[in-house]
């Protein structure tokens, strides 16, 4: 433990405000050589990411992680002040600790700590204390606290307990706890877990989070049921094997451009989120309050209301993750399967439920079970966790939405591009912003860890968070010029500084986008075989940016966009609108139509489909098209309408049998024939084992062959892709799929058709690189990921691309074909 005497600690100070505070407590800790003093203004940006006040009269205000360089050695100091300081609004501090953690020498004094938050008795004595040696006594662990013993899980009637460790870095936090939850789910025992003399249930992801378990730590397991032994034993092995968990993201390194301005108003720093350079107006983002009424009559109504608006809230966060996946990708989609997780949370709703009962109205209960829960996370001292606070904040204003008598707060919609100022953007917020009119954000709070700076950064939205609240008082309109890299914003710059923050801007772009420069060029190998790229869309509005983003052409076109979130099925003629204004984006370009792909994950309304125990084996694709035939032969005829503008190809999803493909085939003819159209391309995605077995007699009766690696990957390894816990396993890359694969690929240049792959598999440099060298003609991929793959294409030849395919079937499991070096 850390050396700790009464020459840190100052007695019977006073403070006119938080910063003051931070101030002084900080001067303490540069006296004692703990810090350099630039570590005091980290420390006041830290107060923007995260609520540092723990609860009973004390705070531990400590600097950001990026700033640990400012840290000379650790150390601790205090600041008495009797009178109170307000800290937050409700807060009021009386001993300020100030942390500077070099290393985990402090952990112990942290420790110590917790044990005087409950113990009411010597906060008191401590608060007014005039011997300074009482203070160092208690932190130090010299004097035991008069506190009661912590709370303690009372496991007389559990089965069994099994002690882990959590790895991960930043321990459970939301992603990893999903996992633990959904694995503890599968099982009728009861499960709890306990931490640090504080327990939660083993199937709340909010219970889980509200622990705050870092990594490294050692948590017991408790069961109790007849199947008690293989949860803890299931458990066990989870945890073990690191509950699922990658390294998170890391924040984008600094990029040293040169760029200082010279003249401007006034500095606000905060911390780098997203790089990049932004320039122009400002604009508030104001978060209106959701209205609810606090008292309710009904409780069983108010209890029906809460289930509509949860499943209501459950639909829209599958929509968001679908549009998520297709502009930036898996990994950040993922986030919004977490959000799911939360509600289901099985402790959430109870409390709620019984809240209601009380008299409560739904929307009253579910506001103060949220709030309660996001103060405890807010509190947490690990940066990670406590910024997952937002994402149950999210969640819970998703629901609010639905029961809120008066919802005021309608999406920001900019007339002209902004640089975004607001307290803070949850996750919604942040995927669903317009990168051509938001030209860049910050943030008063927030944290470069949050799932908001992930999503901005895969959005290339330059983007600063933790800005603290007098960003709040900068009136709309107010030039600005926004450095993601450095974490400035910077106000009322002169002429010239934004005139060379442009110019800086371009010259950025161009070392960023070395890639992006040469879009236009074919995927040409370095022996001279050449690779079609082109792009996987689900609107309108994306058709032109594939092709400015280099596509040469679309690949998958996924129509359940004219289908969703309506109460009636689209018409003919805007069937036929949308697949024209598509075509003609594409200038030329050659487009393939899925037809409708509706079942599975994707629910609608007003098509009353039956629930089913399995859908992704039931009524989806083009079985449900067979089955409503009149519905399919619209949107035919509207393909077929379309196809006289330009080159079109139809694609059937989910094709499993020769006779699924002849009726399609068959109601294609005549949806022709009905609107006098040329005949088309006709071909099939390749997502069922059937079809890869079968591929021989299929290739005899279509024109392409399109694999779909998510869809293939799912029914060979019989995991659903998108399972929160079993989805890591299900690796397009494994070598049983990729055998699937070349024997597609075989038997389509055998009947002299092509193979193309719309899978994620496609945007991945290594996938790519193996399925060229399997023989794939086509690659379509989101947008995003168009330039990178081109261009890595350009840098390899074929003969390379064969041998690495061909060592990629020889592998045993996806880990070993990941493993692989790039050529």
């Amino acid at each position: 433990m850390i050396s700790f005497d009464q020459t840190s600690i100052e007695l019977g100070a006073t403070a006119s405000g938080k910063i003051e505070a931070i101030e002084k407590v900080g001067k303490i800790l540069v006296r004692q050589g703990y810090i350099e003093p630039e570590y005091i203004e980290s420390m006041k940006r830290r107060e923007g990411v995260a609520n540092t006040f723990l609860g009973n009269g004390i705070s531990i205000p400590h600097g950001l992680p990026e700033n640990r360089d400012k840290i000379i050695r650790t150390g601790v100091a205090v600041l008495q002040v009797p009178e109170g300081v307000a800290w937050n609004p409700g807060e009021v501090v009386n001993l300020v600790i100030g942390i500077a953690a070099k290393s985990d020498e402090h952990i112990e004094i942290l420790t110590n700590l917790t044990h005087v938050l409950d113990d009411e008795e010597t906060v008191a004595r401590l608060v007014v204390t005039r011997d300074a040696a009482d203070i160092v006594g208690v932190l130090s662990g010299e004097c035991k606290t008069e506190s009661r013993p912590a709370p303690t899980l009372d496991v007389t009637d559990f089965d069994s307990s099994i002690d882990v460790t959590i790895m991960g870095e930043h321990g459970l936090h939301a992603r990893p706890a999903t996992f633990f939850v959904d694995i503890a789910k599968q099982f009728n025992a009861e499960i709890q877990v306990e931490f640090d003399g504080r327990s939660g249930n083993g199937k709340s992801l909010a219970s889980l989070l509200k622990l705050g378990v870092s990594g490294g730590k050692t948590i017991r397991i408790h069961a109790k049921g007849f199947d008690s032994g293989i949860a803890l034993a299931a458990l066990k092995d989870a945890v073990d094997a690191g509950l699922g968990e990658e390294a998170e993201e890391a924040v984008d390194k600094q990029i040293v451009h040169g760029w200082v301005p010279v003249n401007v108003k006034k500095t606000i720093p905060g911390c780098t989120a997203s790089p990049g350079l932004a320039s122009g107006p400002v604009h508030q983002l104001t978060q209106r309050r959701i209205v609810v009424e606090a008292l309710a009559k009904d409780p069983q109504h108010e209890s029906d209301e809460l289930t509509h608006a949860i499943n209501a809230a459950r639909q829209n966060l599958h929509h968001l993750y679908e549009e998520v996946r297709a502009k930036s990708g898996e990994p950040r989609a993922a986030i919004f399967k977490a959000h799911e997780a939360f509600l289901d949370d099985p402790e959430m709703l109870a409390e709620t439920h019984d809240l209601i009962r009380k008299g409560k109205s739904a929307g009253y209960a579910w506001r103060q079970v949220i709030e309660d829960r996001v103060h405890v996370m807010e509190q947490h001292s690990d940066e990670l966790l406590a910024a997952r606070a937002m994402d149950l904040r999210d969640v819970g204003r998703r629901v609010l939405k639905h029961l809120a008598g008066i919802v005021q707060d309608e999406p920001f919609t900019p007339e002209s591009p902004v640089i975004l100022i607001a307290e803070d953007l949850t996750p919604s917020d942040t995927a669903q912003l317009n990168p051509a009119f938001i030209l860049g954000f910050c943030t008063a709070s927030g944290g470069p860890t949050s799932h908001s700076a992930i999503i901005a950064r895969s959005l290339g939205i330059p983007a600063i968070v933790g800005a603290g609240p007098r960003l709040l008082e900068i009136s709309n309109d107010t030039l600005a010029i926004l450095d993601g890299d450095s974490g400035n914003l910077y106000l009322e710059p002169c002429e010239e500084d934004i005139k060379t923050a442009n110019e800086t801007k371009l010259r950025l772009e161009e070392l960023r986008n070395e890639e992006y420069r040469t879009r236009f060029e074919p995927a040409l190998t370095t022996d001279g075989e050449r690779v079609e790229v082109v792009a996987n869309i689900g609107k309108v509005s994306e058709a032109e940016k594939a092709v400015n983003a280099g596509g040469e052409g679309v690949g998958l076109m996924r129509t359940e966009f004219l289908f969703l979130e309506r109460d009636t099925p689209p018409d003919e003629e805007e069937q036929y609108q949308n697949y024209r204004a598509m075509v003609e984006a594409l200038n030329g370009l050659p487009i393939i139509i899925r037809t409708l792909d509706i079942g599975g994950d994707k629910a609608v309304s007003y098509l009353d489909l039956p629930p089913e125990d399995n859908p992704f084996l039931g009524e989806r694709g083009i079985r449900l098209c067979l089955n409503r035939p009149e519905m399919f032969l619209t949107q035919l005829r509207a393909i077929y309408r379309a196809s006289k503008y330009g080159p079109i190809r139809i694609m059937f999803p989910m094709i499993a049998t020769l006779e699924d493909l002849d009726a399609a085939k068959r109601l294609a003819e005549k949806a022709r024939i009905e609107v006098g159209a040329e005949p088309v391309e006709i071909g099939i995605m390749v997502e069922v084992p059937s079809v890869a077995a079968m591929a021989r007699e299929f290739a005899r009766e279509v024109d392409f062959f399109s694999v779909g690696t998510n869809d293939l990957t799912q029914y060979t390894m019989a995991i659903d892709r998108v399972h929160p816990t079993l989805a890591a396993k299900a690796d397009s890359l494994h070598p049983a799929v990729l055998r699937l694969i070349e024997q597609v690929v075989k038997a389509s240049d055998e009947a002299g058709i092509w193979t193309g792959v719309c899978g994620g598999l496609a945007g991945e440099p290594l996938g790519a690189a193996i399925l060229a060298g399997l023989g794939v003609k086509e690659l379509s991929m989101v947008v995003p990921s168009i330039a990178a793959v081109k261009a890595h294409m350009r840098a390899i030849s074929m003969d390379s691309a064969r041998k690495l395919a061909q060592k990629a079937l020889a592998c045993r499991n996806g880990k070993e074909v990941r493993a692989l070096s790039l050529p």
